[in-house]
């Protein structure tokens, strides 16, 4: 029996479900687009498939990231401990765990039409691909933010069975989004990483890290505002957007001396920030009717 509960818990660790940051983030976006395909009105099947679908991906993605890099983390401090290199998990059970977690997210997706389908498999290139990415580019924050994104054009595709130009908008914002706080994430390994010859938007750049940071939030913010101009949001959206940029600029407060428990500090806080754009568009659709 204590066999069995160690080896859960070194799979609830290995998947990050004792962590669900990862899955705020990833599910906040995919609720955006979910509601704005709908105009407020998303079938329940088809959310329930993208819940399910953003916790399952979420932690087959995990666990392949930890596959990808387990000759890496026994050598940074805040990695050591994960399953995979302290020994808990073997990197066959990873592999095994991920294709399972896989198969049953590819058998939710086969209830939804054919456009979505094949999005999906495109999902599954870049949530598959993007571990490795931190090997051969300084942006694997980008590659993140679109493997995050990319629930964006599927919910479009299951909900409303088009891909209007919101699609896209929403997408880039995602991407900006991603970047920002996935930056914020990297600052906190900075030092190892340089060490290990890990790359990521964090070491690129360099000094200017929180300049940058803060000019892709306003970037971010920017475009959410094109996108309520554009559908024609009303004001509850653009509250949610108000406060979206309050945590943005309390971001900056955090990193501002880029102390790493404040970075990480920083990073979880936009769980927040998504919740904020998505109440004030939860408000606006509600108030629509």
């Amino acid at each position: 029996m204590k066999n069995m509960h160690d080896k859960l818990s070194a799979y609830t660790s290995l998947t990050r479900l004792d962590r669900p940051i990862g899955i705020w983030l990833l599910l906040w976006p995919t609720l955006w687009a979910l509601w704005i395909a709908a105009e407020g009105r998303p079938h329940p099947w088809i959310v329930i498939v993208f819940v399910l679908g953003v916790i399952l991906m979420r932690s087959a993605g995990c666990v392949v990231n930890d596959f990808a890099d387990r000759d890496f983390d026994g050598h940074v401090r805040r990695t050591a401990a994960r399953p995979i290199p302290a020994g808990r998990v073997s990197a066959r059970e990873s592999l095994l765990l991920a294709a399972l977690l896989m198969l049953v997210a590819l058998a939710l997706v086969l209830t939804l039409n054919w456009l979505t389908i094949a999005l999906a498999g495109v999902a599954a290139l870049l949530a598959a691909s993007y571990p490795f990415m931190k090997r051969y580019t300084y942006l694997p924050q980008v590659h993140l933010g679109l493997a995050f994104g990319w629930a964006i054009p599927m919910a479009f595709a299951a909900q409303a069975e088009v891909l209007p130009p919101v699609t896209w908008l929403l997408l880039i914002a995602n991407v900006l989004w991603t970047v920002a706080y996935d930056t914020m994430y990297a600052m906190v390994d900075r030092d190892d990483d340089i060490r290990i010859g890990i790359k990521s938007t964090a070491i690129l750049f360099g000094n200017e890290d929180r300049l940058i940071i803060g000019i892709i939030q306003c970037l971010f913010l920017a475009v959410l505002i094109i996108i309520g101009i554009k559908i024609e949001l009303g004001g509850m959206y653009y509250v949610g957007v108000t406060a979206a940029a309050g945590f943005a600029v309390y971001h900056q407060y955090l990193i501002k001396d880029r102390e790493p428990d404040r970075c990480f500090a920083a990073f979880l806080n936009n769980h927040w920030l998504g919740a904020a754009v998505f109440m004030g568009l939860l408000s606006h659709y509600l108030c629509a009717d």
